[in-house]
């Protein structure tokens, strides 16, 4: 699966922003709205099934972190828009920077709610709960800077892997231990694990280099170069196709075919006060979003699909923070200004 061909690019594609007037045309209003209590800096939908018609999602702002479920009216027709049922506001002692939920939360038989988070002591903070009497937080402690991203090992989910600034991935049990420490050359700003390949794990760089591990050696056996285009603030490994990754770098976006070349086939400007987030949609691997840094009045929020030169969907969020997809809909959310916006599309 992780073989690499030839070093040279297939296509650096002509570089033109989105069409001003085509954005209005594509610029849309949030299809669902829920309201929050405060800011909204993380959000993220489950990745994996919670045994329930409904999917759960959790949010996180300066102090706490909200576990509800999302309906969706394309999932259920008895449903106005969508159904937003929180379940458990949990504390938390500082702003939440980053969350990635465990597959061993399930709301079927005995509820079980595991989550963890990052925030800005560099610690780690897992959270697990019967949604009842039983609420246990781990502090995990060994970062020496900032983290930028964590995921669980996503099939038994026994394990956890964040990046920092301090130029490390560090691997961690349920117990708070550290197991291993992978050295990178610059701050590692995303983190992905695939349930197709769990012996192998995806991190990417801010100098722009992405490389797997092989987590039995740890050693990388695979690295894919963005080229000199600006610092790299996200990457995602698709979840539905494994030789695909994108990131994104400076303004543009980029997708990779890990078969075929080290250097990206497709690159498009998208932002133009710089990309924040890129995400691959869960439900259809040629769609994935990318945010703008938020900061300024509003960010903007685009939805490309890989068939399409240009943007398929364009929205706005006040100063929007976190981008998540659902599991079964090409739906996103992000999240703002005391609420979160949810963009649907049909593609």
């Amino acid at each position: 699966m992780l073989s690499t061909g030839g070093e040279e690019m297939i296509s650096d594609l002509k570089p033109t922003l989105p069409d001003p007037d085509m954005q209005e045309d594509l610029t849309r209003s949030p299809s669902y709205t829920v309201t929050c209590e405060d800011y909204v800096h993380v959000v993220e939908f489950s990745p994996f099934s919670s045994g329930s018609p409904a999917s759960l999602l959790a949010y996180g702002g300066n102090q706490y972190v909200v576990v509800g479920t999302c309906l969706f009216q394309e999932e259920d027709m008895e449903v106005d828009g969508v159904q937003f049922n929180a379940l458990r506001v949990f504390h938390h002692d500082l702003r939440v920077d980053a969350l990635a939920w465990s597959p061993e939360s399930r709301l079927d038989r005995i509820p079980t709610i595991r989550f963890c988070t990052a925030a800005a002591d560099r610690k780690l903070r897992l959270l697990t709960s019967d949604l009842q009497d039983q609420n246990e937080v781990k502090v995990m402690e060994g970062h020496g800077s900032y983290i930028n991203h964590l995921v669980f090992e996503p099939t038994e989910g026994k394990q956890i892997a964040s990046v920092s600034d301090d130029h490390t991935c560090r691997l961690w049990d349920l117990d708070g231990n550290e197991t291993a420490v992978l050295r990178l050359r610059s701050p590692g700003m995303s983190v992905c694990w695939h349930p197709q390949d769990v012996f192998k794990l995806m991190v990417a760089e801010k100098k722009g280099t992405i490389r797997f591990y092989d987590l039995v050696t740890q050693q990388a056996i695979l690295s894919l170069d963005c080229g000199h285009s600006g610092p790299l603030m996200s990457a995602d490994w698709c979840l539905t196709n494994t030789i695909k990754v994108g990131a994104v770098v400076g303004n543009d976006w980029l997708i990779w075919d890990i078969t075929r070349s080290s250097y990206p086939q497709e690159k498009r400007p998208a932002h133009k006060d710089k990309a924040r987030l890129f995400r691959w949609s869960v439900a259809n691997e040629n769609l994935f979003a990318t945010t703008g840094c938020p900061g300024k009045i509003s960010s903007q929020v685009f939805i490309h699909h890989l068939g399409h030169p240009q943007p398929v969907m364009i929205g706005s969020s006040s100063v929007g923070s976190g981008l998540s997809w659902h599991r079964m809909l090409p739906l996103c959310v992000v999240g703002g200004d005391r609420k979160l916006c949810f963009w649907t599309t049909e593609m």
